[in-house]
């Protein structure tokens, strides 16, 4: 059964687990694996900039399947094959001990290849890794003592058509993300030294990242602060979100921070949020259903608009903070407010997530596993892939020192709504 939905499953990560196993045949997992392939083949909607070589991925795994004589073995061949897409936005609801942790949502560092060189070019807010002192623009070494070359292998695609950068980025990633049981060492470069990180060192905290509320408020002079903390899927952050702009009544302006928003969320929230800044009806972002194209020939794209909210309105300057853990709908929000071309406003920070479109739910007719991947391409009203979209200040974190204690990203902010 498949449903639409913005909210990537990744909310129900951590591990789910079964209180005991159930048995399932060769047969059954055969029968899952080709659902699995065929669902994928018939909607996913990014294989045009893709390297991809989907047939020949069936061909690679499924005789794996014969082999298959566990759940926890039928999911590793599945991740396996959803690597050959390198679409973080591609997910199960279900993981192992030995899974990768989720990107964006369960990572600590973003990194990259950068003129050849694996890098890291930002690092979580108030991560293990931001403790340990790893910081933007230190190149990868190793991880847990395999040299980052060799190690960034096991997760690379097997069947693209030629090589492609990204597909070795995502790769990277998920190497540095780590899985769910074992602590991670990375040996970092930087200034030509080379020293060790224990990011991990006081416990798997990204296994357990929690907040003291849905959102955050405080003042800066005369502008006020709100941060949304990753539960932009939570329908009673609209109360929340509507409680903290009414205590912003006195202030002259106005800072949003979607920086710790990687799990996405869904339209409604996103445009009660949208809502509190325009008088007038607007368009926010497309949409474009690809299976409808490849089936019928038909392509059409189709704007999402977003309505005022009755006694619901701020008028006054406005930042919008995003860097990599600004994630699917908050991706939205972002270049809807860029959409909405609103006076004295201002989209400040590094790139987003850049997560591919929105994602569809299926369910394993045997194993009732549930994936999603991306079936729905989105856009910027003025035709842009929303993954391609950049803040219009961009903040280089890789060219910015970052002194302890203070944040880069709001100092910006403030001197945009100063000047």
């Amino acid at each position: 059964m498949k449903s639409f939905c913005n909210l990537i499953l990744i909310l129900l990560y951590p591990v789910i687990s079964f209180a005991q196993e159930v048995k399932f045949s060769t047969e059954q997992y055969k029968k899952d694996f080709d659902y699995f392939w065929t669902s994928i083949n018939d909607e996913y909607c990014y294989f045009n900039k893709k390297q991809t070589d989907w047939n020949r991925v069936k061909q690679v795994y499924a005789p794996m399947i014969d082999t298959v004589k566990s759940r926890n073995a039928f999911v590793g061949v599945l991740e396996k094959v959803l690597y050959e897409l390198y679409d973080h936005h591609c997910n199960f609801n279900t993981n192992t001990d030995l899974s990768r942790r989720l990107v964006p949502t369960g990572t600590d560092v973003w990194a990259e290849y950068v003129d050849g060189k694996p890098i890291i070019s930002e690092v979580r807010k108030n991560s293990g890794a931001a403790a340990e002192g790893i910081a933007a623009g230190m190149e990868i070494v190793s991880v847990n003592g395999v040299p980052v070359e060799t190690a960034v292998q096991v997760f690379m695609p097997k069947c693209l058509q030629q090589p492609d950068i990204e597909a070795k980025s995502f790769a990277l990633r998920l190497l540095l993300a780590g899985n769910h049981i074992l602590p991670r060492v990375f040996s970092l470069k930087y200034e030509d030294k080379v020293r060790d990180y224990f990011p991990d060192k006081n416990g798997m905290q990204l296994e357990h990242i929690t907040y003291t509320s849905k959102v955050e408020t405080k003042m800066y002079g005369n502008t006020g602060y709100i941060r949304i903390n990753n539960c932009l899927y939570d329908n009673d952050l609209v109360s929340a979100f509507d409680s903290a702009m009414l205590s912003m009544d006195k202030s002259n302006a106005l800072i949003l921070d979607l920086r710790e928003t990687p799990s996405g969320g869904n339209t409604s929230v996103a445009r009660a949020i949208l809502g509190w800044f325009i008088s007038k009806e607007q368009f926010y972002q497309k949409h474009e259903y690809y299976a409808e194209e490849k089936q019928f020939g038909v392509k059409t794209k189709l704007g999402r608009n977003c309505i005022p909210r009755a006694g619901k309105y701020y008028d006054k300057p406005l930042v919008i903070l995003v860097n990599h853990w600004t994630g699917s709908i908050a991706e939205g929000i972002t270049i809807g407010f860029d959409a909405f071309k609103r006076p004295n406003t201002k989209i400040i920070g590094t790139a987003m997530a850049r997560l591919n479109g929105a994602v569809y739910s299926y369910e394993m007719p045997e194993t009732k596993i549930h994936f999603s991947f991306t079936a729905e391409r989105l856009y910027h009203i003025n035709g842009l892939p929303r993954e391609q979209y950049v803040p219009q200040i961009v903040i280089d974190m890789m060219k910015t020192k970052n002194n302890p204690g203070s944040d880069v990203f709001i100092t910006a902010a403030l001197k945009f709504l100063r000047d």
